[in-house]
């Protein structure tokens, strides 16, 4: 069973450490102790508590779509016809094409919050 440390839990859910030790602490992630004293979180547990972080999310959207990704504008480019966005998600820099109409309807600017809603037929998995 792979199992994470607690700075490695943090930086996949996107939080601080000391909110992943609260939460061990709240008991709503479960931790242990590998042989130097260091609590450690399963990979089970952590896919749980991932699982129904994006369950909630998704309970107030009605949509196919199944990967979203809330994050903040850090980037508009306007062009004739499209626009390039950037969003920062957590961890993850999420670079989209739409068309200026729908960049200037949503108001994208920096700094105002956005959701990369992705559907993909194609989609690699790799392992780190």
């Amino acid at each position: 069973m792979h199992t994470y440390r607690i700075g490695d839990a943090a930086a996949l859910l996107g939080v601080s450490a000391d909110t992943v030790r609260r939460l061990v602490d709240g008991g709503k992630l479960t931790a242990e102790r590998d042989d130097m004293g260091h609590r450690i979180i399963p990979g089970p547990a952590l896919a749980a508590y991932a699982r129904q972080l994006h369950r909630m999310e998704r309970e107030s959207t009605v949509s196919s779509a199944r990967n979203r990704l809330s994050g903040i504008v850090t980037d508009v480019r306007l062009g004739d016809v499209s626009a390039q966005v950037e969003i920062q998600a957590g961890p993850f820099r999420v670079v989209a094409t739409v068309s200026r109409e729908s960049a200037e309807e949503l108001r994208l600017e920096p700094g105002v919050p956005a959701v990369a809603v992705i559907k993909s037929t194609n989609v690699v998995v790799e392992r780190p």
